[in-house]
């Protein structure tokens, strides 16, 4: 348990930032009917489901024009 503890100051600041992603995406994604690839369904489970890259795999290819 004592080696976990040595890691928070790192992993803190990581678990906020997936966490910022994930809620940013996925309001964009529910807000929004446009999307490059995909539909909803798809890209709800890939912002939630696959960490970090889920987010940013979504702002790069998914986010369709507004």
């Amino acid at each position: 348990m004592n080696d976990y503890i040595e890691y928070l100051p790192f992993l803190i600041p990581l678990i906020i930032l997936e966490i910022a992603l994930a809620l940013t995406a996925l309001v964009h994604v529910l807000r929004h009917p446009h999307y490059r690839f995909g539909n909803r369904v798809l890209w709800v489970l890939v912002v939630m489901f696959i960490q970090i890259l889920g987010p940013v795999v979504y702002f790069a290819f998914g986010r369709g024009e507004e």
